[in-house]
């Protein structure tokens, strides 16, 4: 028998593997061993946890684990309790911190970075990255309408006409796709820019207006990442955003470059011509943000302009967030937990992408 645990997260609201998880773990021969209270700030209390489950203290939990699975990377303390050879299932991003792989190999734990499971269609269900960004791409029109000092949609009263607001979506993978749909059914006009000439068929079926700068680097392997472009299509580009944004009344960024900076595509300069009232919302400011005075995980305001930095908005609707989070991992744990026997087949594309610690 395997046993799979989940501890409370530190700074995060959501939980690694919500209660109805415990049943199907069952169906591959494995317990979910989970800590008390872990799920409590997502909306799921200890009474729901009952099948296939066993209900621990945080340090039981961390010393009876086979596999340990986190949103966040578990801290230096946590890591130091688990069993050598103890499988770590979380969201490392290796590919920021070049640390984390030798300290974990240090710790001689195997680790699997939910974030770099492969992009592909056989993989689609194990896609956190996607599941989380669609999320992100809800929240941030959420947000921005709650910021914004006027109405999304066009209002027509005794006191007089509103015009429906403007919003600009820079990036049209999930979450801005997601942000488009739902900035449209709250009612406002808007359009959506991408390197990708293939999105403009997604973004058109939304109702949304395709904004094209010709030239741009496209690559259909880049696993839903923005690629480096040259600096003369940026130049470009830039041109044609701060045409587009100087009318809008929200801008959403989404344009990250998987292991490197978020490219700029708000400058400075541009916002300040923004309207003033205006709202930015940064989904890459953990990457450095599209925009070029985005602060990571702050919402300030530059030359009238509100600016909310948050590539977190996932966590904001925890209980949904948790229950997607979680069959994106049992669908993974299928692939590694066999009859109740741990079976890490590096032979396995999936696998082989998303386990960074092999030393070969």
């Amino acid at each position: 028998m395997v046993h799979i645990g989940v501890v409370k997260e530190k700074n995060d609201n959501r939980v690694a593997m919500t209660p109805e998880i415990g049943a199907k773990l069952s169906q591959l021969g494995a317990t979910l061993l989970v800590e008390r209270g872990a799920g409590a700030d997502a909306s799921y209390g200890d009474e729901d946890y009952t099948d296939n489950c066993q209900l621990l203290s945080r340090t039981e939990v961390l010393t009876k684990s086979d596999i340990l699975v986190s949103i966040q990377p578990l801290p230096e303390e946590d890591l130091k309790q688990l069993r050598p050879d103890t499988i770590v299932v979380s969201l490392f991003q290796p590919y920021l911190d070049d640390t984390v792989k030798p300290r974990l190999q240090g710790m001689q734990l195997r680790a699997i970075s939910m974030d770099m499971v492969p992009r592909t269609t056989l993989a689609q269900s194990m896609d956190v990255l996607s599941s989380m960004a669609a999320i992100a791409g809800y929240k941030a029109v959420l947000e921005a309408a709650r910021l914004l000092p006027r109405y999304f949609p066009m209002m027509i009263t005794a006191a007089g006409s509103i015009k429906p607001a403007k919003v600009l979506v820079l990036g049209a993978g999930v979450a801005g796709l997601q942000a488009i749909a739902t900035a449209r059914r709250l009612g406002a006009q808007v359009e959506a820019f991408d390197t990708r000439q293939a999105a403009k068929e997604e973004v058109e079926s939304l109702g949304a207006r395709f904004v094209e700068v010709p030239g741009a680097k496209d690559d259909t392997g880049a696993g839903g990442y923005a690629v480096a472009q040259s600096e003369e299509f940026l130049s470009r580009q830039r041109a044609e955003v701060q045409t587009r944004a100087s009318k809008a009344d929200v801008v959403i960024t989404t344009a990250q470059v998987r292991g490197a900076k978020a490219p700029v595509l708000l400058t400075k300069d541009t916002v300040e011509k923004m309207k003033r009232g205006a709202v930015v919302v940064d989904l890459a400011a953990s990457q450095g943000g599209n925009c070029e005075v985005t602060q990571n995980g702050k919402t300030i305001v530059h030359h009238g302009v509100i600016i909310l930095g948050d590539s977190n908005l996932a966590a904001t609707a925890p209980q949904d967030a948790s229950f997607l989070f979680s069959n994106n991992v049992l669908n993974l744990l299928k692939l590694i937990v066999v009859k109740g026997e741990i079976q890490l087949d590096l032979n396995n594309e999936i696998i082989k992408s998303a386990f960074f610690t092999a030393t070969t």
